[in-house]
C-alpha cells in the first residue's frame, strides 16, 4: 500500500537554520530509503514569505518572485548534496515574519495544503510552533497519524527574556497543551528538551553526506601514513553568547597557563561578534575570531580537535558534523550530547579541570579511525531508519479520529481532549487573543497578495474557522 508523508515545517532555505535544512534531508531520504515493504509519497510543506518579510529573513539579498522559483532553489541546494535524485513534492503555505519573535509564523490552516485522499501521516517539525496559533481542522481528524519532532529548548530561550521566568511557566504548559491534543506520538531529538506527553527520546538527524566523504578521505589519510590533521583547535557556530562562546572564553582565560598557550579559532556570524571579539582582545586570548563560513569548506578540514562547551544545543549540528569529519569533539556532559557519547572521538568533560585534561590530551594525541559502522550511525540513512522505527510508519494506521469523543468513547480523557481542542480554537481564533499571545498580527488569514502568489481563492470566514480552496 502506498503511503502518503507530509513533512510541515517552520522554515525553508535559503534560510540556513536546523529547520529549514533537517526536513529537508528529512523528505528527501524518506522518500527514497527503500525501507519496509511499502512505497512512499513524501510531500515537504514549506512556509511562502511575501518579499517584504523574505528580505528580512533570508541571506545575501536572496529573494524569489515566486513559490516556483523558490523551489527551484531548494530542489537544486539538495540534488547537490545526495547521491541520487530526491522524489518528493514541495507545497508552500503563507506564512508571515515576527521581529518579535524572531520566527516564521503560519497564516491560516496548515492542513489544507493536503488533499484528504493523502491525508496518512503528518510529521510536524518544531510542533509547539506549528500549533501555538493553529486555527483549523484538528490535526488528528485529519491525519491517522499525527508525529512531531522536537527542535528547539524553547524554554531555555525565553528564560534569557525580560520577565523570563514567567514566561517560561505559561510556554511550558502552552507546549503541553497543544502537542498532546494535536499529536499521537512527540519524539524529542535529545532529554535537553521540554518532556512532552507521550514522548520519546530519539535522535532522528543526520549529517549532510559532504561532511561523511571528508571523513572517510581523512580515514585514509591516516592509514597511508600521511598527516591527516596539520591545525589545532576551532569551533563554529551562530556567534552570539549563549552558544558556548562565553562559557569557551573564560575557560581560556582562567586556565590559559595550563592549556600552554593553546590558540582557538572562532568562527561565526551573529548579534554578538563585536563583543565576543572584543573581549577575547581584552582578555590577551590567543584566539582568532573569523567570518562564518560553511564547516564544509576545505579550511576546515585539517582542523584536529573541535572545542564546544554550549549546552543550550538540542542536538548540536556542527559537533555531529565535526565527528563525521573525524575530528576530536570536546564537549560538556550535557543531555544534548548524550548521543555522542558512543563515538571514541567524543571526549566528555564535568567540570573544568577534565576540560584542560582532555583539550591537553586532544592536542597530542591522534584521533581514532572512523569506521564504516560509525559514520553510518551519523547518516541520513541510520536517522531515517531511527525515524521509521520511533514513529511506527511500517505499521498500517487506517483509523482517521473524526467521530466526536462522546460517540467514539466514553473515555473521560477523549472528552477532555475535544473540549480542549474546542477552548483552543476559540481562542485561536480571535486576532486580539493571538496578538496577545505573541502571533503576528493579521495572521489568522492570508491577505490578497499572498493568495495571488500562491494560487490560493479568496479565504472564506465561516464561525471563525478558515477554509481554503487549492487551485
Amino acid at each position: 500500500m502506498r503511503q502518503h508523508v507530509a513533512i510541515f515545517t517552520t522554515a525553508s532555505l535559503p534560510w540556513m537554520t536546523g529547520t529549514a535544512v533537517n526536513p529537508l534531508f528529512r523528505a528527501a531520504y524518506l522518500a527514497g530509503d527503500g525501507h519496509g515493504d511499502r512505497e512512499r509519497e513524501v510531500t515537504l510543506v514549506i512556509p511562502w514569505l511575501s518579499l517584504s518579510d523574505q528580505v528580512l529573513v533570508y541571506p545575501n539579498g536572496v529573494t524569489f518572485s515566486s513559490p516556483s522559483e523558490q523551489e527551484s532553489f531548494v530542489r537544486r541546494w539538495i540534488e547537490e548534496r545526495v547521491n541520487f535524485r530526491p522524489e518528493f513534492q514541495i507545497k508552500f503555505y503563507p506564512a508571515k515574519f515576527s521581529k518579535e519573535l524572531r520566527s516564521i509564523i503560519q497564516v491560516g490552516d496548515l492542513t489544507e495544503c493536503i488533499p484528504d485522499d493523502e491525508a496518512d501521516v503528518a510529521i510536524l517539525e518544531e510542533p509547539e510552533h506549528l500549533n501555538w496559533y493553529h486555527h483549523g481542522c484538528k490535526w488528528k481528524h485529519k491525519f491517522k497519524r499525527v508525529i512531531g519532532i522536537v527542535h528547539t529548548n524553547y524554554l531555555e530561550y525565553v528564560r534569557r527574556e525580560k520577565n523570563g521566568r514567567i514566561i517560561a511557566f505559561v510556554l511550558r504548559y502552552m507546549n503541553s497543551w497543544v502537542t498532546r491534543i494535536y499529536c499521537h506520538k512527540i519524539i524529542r531529538l535529545s532529554a535537553a528538551t521540554q518532556d512532552l506527553p507521550r514522548s520519546i527520546v530519539c535522535n532522528v538527524h543526520g549529517v549532510n553526506p559532504k561532511f561523511l566523504e571528508i571523513g572517510r578521505e581523512k580515514c585514509g589519510q591516516s592509514q597511508r601514513g600521511e598527516a591527516a590533521f596539520t591545525k589545532g583547535a576551532y569551533y563554529i557556530g551562530k556567534m552570539i553568547w549563549n552558544k558556548g562562546y562565553r562559557e569557551l572564553l573564560h575557560l581560556l582565560s582562567k586556565y590559559e597557563d595550563q592549556l600552554d598557550g593553546l590558540q582557538v579559532d572562532l568562527y561565526g556570524s551573529g548579534e554578538d561578534s563585536d563583543a565576543i571579539r572584543q573581549t577575547a582582545e581584552k582578555l590577551q586570548l590567543l584566539v582568532k575570531v573569523h567570518p562564518g563560513r560553511d564547516h564544509a569548506d576545505k579550511l576546515f578540514h585539517d582542523y584536529k580537535v573541535f572545542i564546544n562547551p554550549s549546552t543550550t544545543d538540542v542536538v548540536c549540528t556542527t559537533t555531529a558534523e565535526a565527528l563525521a569529519m573525524g575530528k576530536i569533539v570536546i564537549c560538556a556532559n550535557h543531555p544534548s550530547n548524550e548521543f555522542f557519547k558512543q563515538f571514541p572521538n567524543c571526549h566528555i568533560y564535568d567540570d573544568e579541570s577534565e576540560f584542560v585534561k582532555l583539550t591537553r590530551g586532544a592536542l597530542s594525541d591522534e584521533p581514532a579511525p572512523m569506521t564504516d559502522d560509525l559514520l553510518r550511525k551519523l547518516s541520513w540513512e541510520a536517522a531515517t531508519e531511527r525515524l521509521i522505527k520511533a514513529a511506527k510508519l511500517n505499521k498500517e494506521y487506517p483509523y482517521k479520529d473524526t467521530k466526536p469523543a462522546s460517540l467514539r468513547s466514553p473515555k473521560l480523557k477523549r472528552r477532555v481532549e475535544e473540549a480542549s481542542v474546542y477552548v483552543h480554537q476559540c481562542l485561536s481564533g480571535v486576532e486580539m487573543a493571538r496578538h496577545a499571545f505573541g502571533a503576528t498580527p493579521k495572521s489568522l488569514y492570508p491577505d490578497e497578495q499572498q493568495c495571488k502568489e500562491l494560487g490560493l481563492a479568496v479565504p472564506t470566514r465561516k464561525h471563525s474557522r478558515l477554509s481554503l480552496k487549492w487551485d
